[in-house]
């Protein structure tokens, strides 16, 4: 199965390690990401302006770009998820933002939001199957793992639908697919206070602390996040309570497609 796919920035470069082993496990389990044609930056913040279109528009292409190329769009970044979710939702309400940024683009159709965005989690629970994932494993973790799902990926939810925001699982099933035993914290789909890290050194610090130490606590070895922007916050300021990895590269050691 082939998907087009949406790296993002902070993919080609601080979260390299992210990208590079989706691809390998993906092609491992039968699916090939074929990253879209000039793709722009998501623009990393869904803005909130109803009058905004212009931070919108890269989105909207690769939206309509995958529109035209199977029309299902894949990603991986929770930020870029989160921004070009809720732009698509944008295009098929079909207000003011729709119309504008259609005027604007002036594609050979509309595009009305017709596209699939799924996220990569997605794409391993409902498109390949945890039972498949499974059925690939080579090297079964065998170890203690606690899922951080942060902010992007379950709010809004209405929206997102990506899991239960109060009470996530998918994480949980995935770690169980790759032969791990999942742990379940208090902490983690809390924010991890990485987006007020200019104006406030100390509080991503106390919050990332509290993250990892309510997983330790628990029983965990380790903890893995989809977001490099978490990954990176948790990385900078968890004190070395635990270690933090993508989850992608688990997936990789597992399926024995690791460098």
């Amino acid at each position: 199965m082939k998907l087009c796919y949406y790296p993002g920035c902070t993919l080609k470069t601080k979260a390299q390690a992210l990208d590079k082993t989706a691809r390998k496990c993906a092609a491992a389990l039968g699916v090939e990401m074929e990253e879209i044609e000039n793709w722009q930056c998501c623009g990393a913040v869904y803005p909130m302006g109803t009058d905004e279109i212009a931070t919108k528009l890269s989105a909207v292409r690769a939206l309509e770009y995958a529109k035209r190329n199977g029309g299902k769009l894949l990603t991986l970044c929770s930020a870029c998820h989160n921004v070009i979710k809720r732009t698509n939702e944008d295009m098929k309400a079909g207000g003011d933002i729709a119309i504008r940024a259609n005027n604007y683009s002036k594609f050979d159709e509309p595009y009305k939001g017709e596209t699939e965005v799924l996220h990569y989690l997605e794409m391993l629970k409902n498109v390949v199957g945890f039972d498949n994932i499974r059925k690939a494993v080579k090297n079964p973790l065998n170890r203690k793992i606690g899922a951080y799902y942060g902010c992007l990926l379950l709010r809004p939810s209405g929206v997102m639908a990506f899991d239960n925001p109060e009470n996530p699982t998918i994480i949980e099933d995935f770690i169980r697919s790759i032969g791990g035993t999942p742990v379940v914290y208090p902490f983690r789909n809390e924010c991890c206070g990485a987006y007020v890290g200019l104006k406030n050194k100390e509080l991503p610090k106390k919050k990332s602390e509290k993250v990892l130490s309510s997983a330790k606590e628990k029983g965990a070895e380790e903890v893995i996040t989809a977001c490099p922007l978490c990954l990176y916050n948790l990385q900078a300021n968890g004190g070395g309570i635990l270690p933090v990895r993508y989850f992608t590269e688990l997936l990789a050691e597992a399926l024995g497609v690791e460098e």
